[in-house]
This record gives structure tokens, C-alpha cells and sequence, in this order.
């Protein structure tokens, strides 16, 4: 892999090292403050042009299109509030998805390295992450052109993993809202407040090519604006479960990626 990732900066193939143990240690601290920690340089800029490079014709000839109105919550309904309440209004995201059986090259290669996945475990204080038996959902490349984004929504899983290809002129920043409720508090309050535009803690960061984020989006409010001109927003994500044998049903395979494998 050091033909493609930085491991002189980020030794993820040196466990017992103390260049490793530290790497963790940050990787923890970033989490437990911010809620993400950030890699900047972690895929090398020759690799992280060959992958965009190898994904453009494929978003060009064999992508879904990803256009739909959603609440905050990807939720018809929450059994607590009226329809119009709020916290509940509707945005829309729209995107080109490529899933893991079209995908191959680098970003399939990270994704199977144990080293991966063991140092992920590490820095969500897990003792092991396990890679997803769904041949689409494993690894996914999304392409967000002109006026496209990802909009504000809570992930279904604790910890979301991304690596950033390709950056666009203008938009496509990400924006979020640490820890806006809890397992104990919804805060719809605050949901709406945020939808809004009247959230005072909003933060937002850019990424460079080639930038690792690892984010907790399960009670972090996030979306990627639209973006702005050429080029294109390109982001790989990468799905990894706390137990082996994961797969998404045939249902939610279509309402992702068009199609059921």
C-alpha cells in the first residue's frame, strides 16, 4: 500500500510503533473534541489521481442518479410530531453514486487491508471492524456536480469513513452541527433551529484531495452544500460494521443504488 497512501506520515502498517500508538492517541483526542479527525495527505496525490481519473468515465456511462426529497431524518414520519412540525421539513439530495462492484482500483484495495480496518477499530475504541458482505454498499464513489449536495441528515451508523478525490472551486463545504441531540434528548427544537439557518454552533471545514475523514454522525447534524462551477465533488465512503456478514436487503439496495445485487 505505500505505493498509494502516505505510511511514512500515517504508519497504519506499524501497529506496535509508537508513531502508531500517537497517530491513535490524536486520531481519539480529535474524535472525543470535534466529533471527526482528518488525514490530510493520507491517499498520495499520483494515487488520488488515477482514482478519480479511472471513476470519471464510469460516473459519465454507468452511475445512478440519487435525487430525492428527504427529511433530517430519512423518516416518512417520527411518531412524536405532526407532519408539520418543523424539524421535519423536507430537503433534497442529489448525486451520481458508483457502488463497490464498479468500482476496483485503489479504493477497493484500502478497503480489503486488514491494516485498514485495525486501525479504524482503534481510533473508535472497537475491538475489531469487520468489511460488508454487500457487493454495492462496501465502498460507494459519489460525484457532485454543479448545484448538487448532500443535505442535512443524521447517519444511521455511529462513524462514517471518507476519502475526498476531488474538490470542486466553489461550495461543496461540509457543514455540521456537533452533537445536536443525544440517545436521550431528540432536541427537534434545535433540529429546527439548525434547518433554519439560526444554529450559532454550525461549524464547517474543507477538505483537500486525498484528506481521510473519519466523522460521528449519528447525533451530528451534516450536510455538503451545493457546489459551484467545475469541477465535480468526489468522495469514496467506506462501510465497516462492528460484526461480520452485513448486507443491505434487496429494498434499500434499490433506493440507494437503483438496482439489487
Amino acid at each position: 500500500m505505500h505505493q498509494y497512501l502516505d505510511l511514512d506520515r500515517y504508519p497504519l502498517h506499524r501497529p506496535d510503533s509508537a508513531e502508531y500508538a500517537a497517530l491513535v492517541a490524536q486520531a481519539k483526542a480529535d474524535l472525543a473534541k470535534d466529533g471527526m479527525f482528518n488525514l490530510p495527505g493520507f491517499l498520495r496525490p499520483e494515487a488520488t489521481a488515477k482514482a478519480v481519473a479511472a471513476l470519471i468515465p464510469r460516473f459519465d456511462g454507468e452511475s445512478f442518479t440519487h435525487a430525492r426529497k428527504h427529511n433530517i431524518y430519512f423518516r416518512k414520519s417520527i411518531p412524536e410530531l405532526p407532519a408539520d412540525h418543523p424539524a421535519l421539513v423536507e430537503v433534497e439530495t442529489i448525486n451520481r453514486t458508483l457502488c463497490g462492484d464498479q468500482i476496483g482500483g485503489v479504493l477497493e484495495a484500502l478497503y480489503d487491508w486488514p491494516d485498514f480496518a485495525r486501525f479504524l477499530a482503534a481510533t473508535m475504541d472497537k475491538p475489531a471492524l469487520y468489511t460488508m458482505d454487500d457487493p454495492l454498499a462496501r465502498v460507494n464513489a459519489m460525484n457532485y456536480a454543479e448545484g448538487q449536495g448532500l443535505n442535512w441528515h443524521f447517519d444511521r451508523s455511529e462513524f462514517t469513513t471518507t476519502l475526498l478525490l476531488q474538490a470542486p472551486t466553489a461550495g461543496g463545504e461540509f457543514e455540521y452541527r456537533t452533537d445536536l441531540r443525544n440517545d436521550n434528548d431528540p432536541n427537534y427544537d434545535g433540529v429546527a433551529k439548525l434547518l433554519r439557518g439560526q444554529d450559532p454552533e454550525l461549524q464547517s471545514i474543507t477538505l483537500s484531495p486525498g484528506t481521510l475523514n473519519v466523522f460521528r454522525g449519528k447525533n451530528t447534524a451534516h450536510r455538503v452544500t451545493p457546489v459551484k462551477g467545475e469541477p465535480p465533488r468526489i468522495i469514496a465512503v467506506f462501510s465497516f460494521f462492528d460484526r461480520p456478514g452485513v448486507r443491505f436487503t434487496a429494498e434499500e439496495q434499490k433506493g440507494f443504488y437503483g438496482r439489487a445485487a
